[in-house]
């Protein structure tokens, strides 16, 4: 963890079938907010924003300091090309790729 500050890692998901799942949730308690995650993606890349340094602004002037945020995107792993065990992210001529990736936001 110390190279990196924190949290960017790639967690490989559990899947059961090839159809949208639910993946992630996140809980704000103090705002009530809530957010779900679901996708057809092999995978999910969580960073909590290590870098951040506080020379970054946001809406309202919010000041954004080390691990005042985070992300969760979904992808196939880091390095697919090279591990034939790995979910493909080949593409040949005429192929289609299709995914999806829902955020669901509510209050709780």
């Amino acid at each position: 963890m110390q190279p990196g500050k924190g949290y960017d890692h790639n967690w490989v998901l559990d899947r059961q079938g090839k159809g949208l799942e639910l993946v992630a949730a996140v809980y704000e308690p103090n705002s009530g907010r809530f957010m779900e995650v679901l996708t057809t993606e092999p995978g999910l890349q969580f960073y909590c924003g290590s870098f951040l340094d506080g020379t970054n602004r946001g809406k309202g002037g919010a000041i954004y300091q080390q691990r005042t945020g985070l992300c969760l995107e979904t992808q196939h792993f880091p390095d697919s090309p090279n591990h034939p065990d790995f979910p493909t992210t080949k593409l040949r001529p005429g192929e289609q790729y299709t995914q999806t990736t829902v955020y669901r936001f509510s209050t709780r």
